[in-house]
């Protein structure tokens, strides 16, 4: 059986080492390259061109290239022949509804990594999408009440805050705009984020891109 050429993208030297000791112990997969960055990511990509890319969802970006849904959909569009697994921490469900609608094999948690990423590796040799059992309560537009149900759970203030976050300001801009301290702004992004169950400015921003918030 011909080897399935594998590059392996993750900012955490941990979880690259444990995910590249999985693989090569899989006699199907042959790791060919590694990334900690989106720039790295592509450049193995174009080098390689492998059968299979297992990367981490929040990378760190650039300009370029960036990170999160962006990334993914560059990847996806300019690398067809190659099934992208993608590894994350964040468990929102429209967020992992359009990874899938985007095209990926698959989607693992990654507190969930060892359990399931030998079992996505034999589906994805297959040439089989891979779905994960975390992963399958969290069905699309079934949250969509939810999802309205934690926006409505923001103050206004906090509202006014994500509003002025989604158009590219950081904190220090929206506390000059609002007449407001750093820290004022700051612990109510922070508040915003807990009740939308995001962890990261990527997050959050994708979250209220796809929950069609401020537009």
């Amino acid at each position: 059986m011909t080897e399935l050429n594998v590059v392996i993208a993750d900012d955490h030297p941990i979880v690259l080492l444990g995910v590249r000791e999985i693989v090569q112990r899989d006699g199907r997969y042959t790791v060919v390259g590694e990334a900690v960055s989106s720039s790295e990511l592509i450049e193995q990509l174009r080098t390689h061109r492998p059968q299979l890319l297992i990367t981490d969802f929040n990378m760190p970006g650039d300009a370029t290239y960036g990170d999160g849904l962006k990334l993914i959909e560059y990847v996806l569009r300019n690398f067809p022949q190659t099934q992208v697994l993608v590894l994350t921490m964040i468990s929102n469900s429209l967020i992992l509804s359009r990874l899938q609608e985007l095209g990926v094999a698959g989607v693992i948690q990654k507190n969930h990594l060892h359990q399931e990423i030998e079992k996505a590796l034999t589906a994805l040799s297959r040439r089989r999408p891979y779905q994960s059992p975390s992963a399958e309560a969290r069905s699309v537009m079934g949250s969509s009440g939810q999802v309205g149900d934690r926006f409505e759970s923001l103050s206004p203030r906090e509202l006014e805050v994500l509003r002025l976050f989604v158009t590219g300001m950081t904190v220090s801009d929206i506390a000059r705009q609002l007449c407001r301290s750093n820290k004022t702004v700051s612990a109510q992004k922070v508040s915003a984020m807990r009740k939308l169950e995001v962890d990261s400015d990527q997050s959050l921003l994708t979250y209220c891109i796809e929950a069609r918030q401020f537009h």
